[in-house]
């Protein structure tokens, strides 16, 4: 439950990123509030698998799922370029956070 809580919380995190950018400098009501939902969600998320999870592996596995999903976010959705560069750094922090995960924490 505790890596679901981790997961759902990175998850929350990408939409987060996604709805401050689409709040446009929070100008726009409706992203406003989400934005600051989503910001609640995640925390609490993150909050609750501290709780088990030493803060270092679950810190990183968080920051690599919300940097992960927004790259991936902003090159599906916002037609972000998708460079080879991009793409091979975005597979090496995948495999750091896999190895985190797999390390037995």
């Amino acid at each position: 439950m505790t890596w679901f809580l981790l997961i759902i919380s990175g998850i929350l995190d990408v939409g987060w990123a996604v709805s401050v950018k689409m709040a446009s400098g929070y100008s726009r009501p409706g992203w406003s509030v989400l934005s600051l939902a989503l910001l609640a969600a995640f925390i609490f998320c993150l909050g609750k698998s501290l709780q088990t999870l030493p803060l270092g592996t679950a810190y990183a596995v968080w920051t690599g799922i919300g940097a992960v999903g927004s790259v991936l976010v902003g090159i599906v959705v916002f037609r972000e370029p998708a460079t080879a560069v991009r793409l091979f750094w975005l597979a090496f922090t995948l495999t750091g956070i896999l190895g985190l995960k797999l390390s037995g924490s």
